[in-house]
C-alpha cells in the first residue's frame, strides 16, 4: 500500500518494488535486464508513434511505459546492491549541470551550436582520464543505422569536418550514385553493397543539410507506401480479384489512384 504523501514518481518506485518483491508478480520477479531489453526498445518506439499521432493523452501514457523501464532497471540493479534510482537521478542531474556552464557556470554560449560545440568538448575532457578518445566515441553499435549516420555527421560537422554548401552535398550524391552504377555494371557483388551504404551515408548527409531527420523521414515514407498498398489491396477486394494474379500494370494503375486520392484529399 502506497503512502498518500507519496509523489507520483515515488509511488511508481514503491510499485515496482513492490512487484518485484517476494509476493509480488511471478513475471516481473522473473525479468533480468536482458530479458527486458526488447521492452525497452519498443516502448521508445511506441512514445514516437504517439508523438507524430499528436493525442496527448497517448503521448503521455507511452512515456509512463518508457519511465517505467528505466525504473524497472534500476530497481533490479538496486537488488543487485549496484545502483538505484537515485543515483540514476543524481548522474542525470550532475551531468546535466557539468555540461551547460553557460547557465550554471560562466562560460558563454549564446547560439545552440555554440551549446553543441561545448557539450562535446566537455564530453571528450570527461573521458581524458582513459585516454583521448575520439569525437566519435558514444555512439552505441545497437542504434539503428540511419539512425547512428546521422549522429556521426552530427559530431564530425560540429569539429568542422563539414561542407558549408548544399551543392557540394548534393554533388557527393550524385557522386555516390554514379559509383554505384559503375558496380552494377561490374556485377561485384561486395562492391555494390559498399557503394550502396556510401549513397545512403551520402543521402543522409543531405537529410541533415536541410534539416529534416531522416529517420522521421523514412518512417513517414514507409507510412505513405503501407497507405497506399493497403488501398491497392482494398481495391482488389472490391472487384472479387487476387493481388498474386493481378498484373504489374494493374498494381500501377491503381497505385496512381491512391496517390490521386490522397492528393484531391489534401485539396480539400
Amino acid at each position: 500500500m502506497t503512502q498518500p504523501s507519496m509523489t507520483p514518481f515515488e509511488e511508481l518506485v514503491d510499485i515496482m518494488a513492490k512487484l518485484r518483491s517476494e509476493g509480488g508478480c511471478p513475471w516481473d520477479r522473473e525479468q533480468t535486464h536482458q530479458t527486458l531489453r526488447p521492452y525497452l526498445i519498443e516502448e521508445a518506439y511506441e512514445v514516437l508513434d504517439a508523438l507524430d499521432n499528436g493525442e496527448d493523452g497517448d503521448f503521455r501514457d507511452e512515456l509512463g511505459d518508457l519511465l517505467l523501464q528505466v525504473v524497472f532497471h534500476a530497481q533490479i540493479a538496486a537488488e543487485e546492491r549496484r545502483f538505484d534510482i537515485h543515483d540514476v537521478a543524481r548522474a542525470i542531474n550532475d551531468k546535466l549541470v557539468r555540461r551547460h556552464p553557460h547557465v550554471f557556470g560562466d562560460t558563454r554560449a549564446d547560439t545552440a551550436d555554440e551549446v553543441l560545440t561545448n557539450w562535446e568538448k566537455i564530453k571528450r575532457e570527461e573521458k581524458g582520464e582513459e585516454g583521448p578518445g575520439s569525437v566519435l566515441d558514444g555512439l552505441p553499435a545497437g542504434m539503428p543505422a540511419l539512425l547512428r549516420a546521422y549522429r556521426i555527421q552530427e559530431k564530425v560537422a560540429r569539429v568542422n569536418f563539414d561542407w558549408d554548401e548544399i551543392t557540394a552535398v548534393l554533388e557527393k550524391v550524385r557522386e555516390e550514385t554514379v559509383e554505384l552504377r559503375k558496380a552494377l555494371e561490374q556485377a561485384d557483388r561486395a562492391n555494390i553493397e559498399e557503394e550502396m551504404g556510401d549513397l545512403l551515408f551520402a543521402l543522409v548527409n543531405l537529410s541533415r543539410h536541410l534539416n529534416v531527420p531522416p529517420e522521421d523521414a523514412l518512417r513517414r515514407s514507409n507510412d505513405k507506401f503501407i497507405r497506399r498498398f493497403r488501398y491497392i489491396e482494398a481495391a482488389l477486394e472490391l472487384k472479387g480479384e487476387s493481388l498474386e494474379r493481378a498484373t504489374f500494370e494493374e498494381l500501377d494503375t491503381l497505385w496512381d489512384e491512391a496517390k490521386q486520392r490522397e492528393s484531391d484529399g489534401d485539396a480539400g
